[in-house]
């Protein structure tokens, strides 16, 4: 049974066509079962009912359909109301589709165009015979059925509607917590082979350093002490033989990462379209807009283009709230390129206020080239990211990175 809903939730229309033939066959039967056949109410029936085959597709004109066939039966079947009219419920199912797609003011339109014509089929049957002796009991019986089942699909509506906002919000909070996830292994990856280079270069320095310092002295030596020389030489041989086996250890510790590494060139500016894509389909509506040519920007400065459009989309993500829209505008000049992420969202980017760590790495990735990036709350709401990246050379303050 699982899989079969599964299936008919993918293919509305097959489940909304198997539902019309059983309320048609439903009408039938119960036509046969009072031995009554209202004449010529197929083609009515059909009007209430058939629409709503389509009525997911295109609900306000299936609603129209159903509404043009409850009129034309105030005029070709007034005098029935005793009859069982399942097709009538095509009213109530087609005022159950438009809340709940949202067509809310079509909907309250429509709630009072299917009370007025249940009031006046009410009226005009009751009018007919006020005296008999049920007259009253089933005046009210009629007028709390007329009431009662458009308020219940209504309600039943809004209930279903809040239900699959709540499971669509809970399934995009999974697919943001698992790209978040990934990122911060990313990110612990990253800073584990920092602290590697680090050691490495500490390694190599140091190896370099005596290797130099042996060098200088044996070419000093090496006519009057050849022995000293041949003592330096071998140091340099030995330091030389060590530093090469820490240069494999740790090599090997970055290259064991995983079986299947990834043999990619870094991404750059001209890939930010492919970078909007995959926020978009975590849930997050982004507005692109590109000018000038970014394909040949130079390397560094295409990567830390997307390195910091992709931190801010990531911020939005996890901090922006619901419903929140993107903007990203990158443009090159003639000697810089400028980078603007913009959203609309409520939340508060906490981390980003107190200086996290996603802020701090943005503005190190600018200032690597010179640049500057500035980032704060907008007025009305949202967060704004503006970075400028030269393509001329600057210098980047008194303690360049090494």
């Amino acid at each position: 049974m699982r899989r079969l809903s599964l299936w008919l939730r993918t293919h509305p229309l097959v489940g909304d066509t198997i539902m019309v033939a059983f309320l048609i066959l439903l009408d039938v039967l119960l036509w046969e079962i009072f031995k009554v056949s209202p004449e010529n109410y197929y083609s009515v029936g059909a009007l209430l009912l058939c629409p709503l085959i389509i009525r997911r597709r295109q609900p306000v004109f299936a609603a129209s359909i159903i509404a043009f066939g409850a009129v034309l039966r105030i005029f070709t079947h007034p005098d029935d109301l005793s009859l069982p009219r399942v097709a009538e419920f095509g009213m109530f199912i087609a005022l159950y589709t438009l809340v709940l797609l949202g067509n809310r003011k079509v909907a309250a339109a429509y709630l009072v165009f299917s009370l007025a014509q249940s009031a006046l089929l009410i009226s005009r049957a009751y009018n007919e015979n006020p005296n008999a002796p049920d007259a009253v009991e089933w005046l009210l019986i009629n007028v709390f059925w007329s009431v009662a089942l458009p308020a219940f699909c209504w309600l039943l509506a809004e209930f279903v509607a809040a239900r699959r906002a709540y499971h669509a919000e809970v399934e995009q909070r999974l697919r943001m917590l698992e790209l978040e996830r990934d990122q911060q292994t990313k990110i612990a990856v990253a800073q584990e082979r920092t602290r590697i280079a680090r050691e490495l270069h500490d390694v190599v320095a140091h190896a370099v350093s005596v290797i130099i310092v042996q060098a200088d002295g044996a070419s000093f030596v090496i006519k009057d002490q050849p022995a000293i020389a041949e003592r330096s030489l071998k140091t340099i041989a030995s330091t030389g033989r060590q530093a090469l086996n820490e240069l494999r250890r740790l090599l090997g510790v970055l290259r064991a990462e995983d079986e299947n590494p990834e043999m990619v060139p870094q991404p750059n500016a001209g890939q930010l379209t492919e970078l909007v894509d995959k926020v978009r389909s975590v849930g997050l509506p982004v507005e692109l807009e590109l000018t000038g040519d970014l394909d040949k920007l130079p390397t560094g400065v295409g990567l830390g283009i997307y390195r910091i459009v992709q931190e801010a989309l990531t911020n939005i993500l996890k901090h922006a709230g619901p419903g929140a829209m993107a903007t990203v505008r990158v443009e090159r000049r003639e000697d810089a390129v400028t980078v603007q992420v913009l959203d609309d969202g409520f939340g508060t980017p906490g981390d980003l206020v107190t200086g996290g760590n996603g802020l701090i790495g943005m503005r190190e990735r600018a200032a690597v080239y010179g640049g500057t990036l500035d980032a704060g709350p907008r007025e009305g709401g949202g967060w704004r990211v503006n970075a400028l990246l030269p393509l001329t050379p600057r210098p980047t303050g008194p303690n360049p990175v090494r």
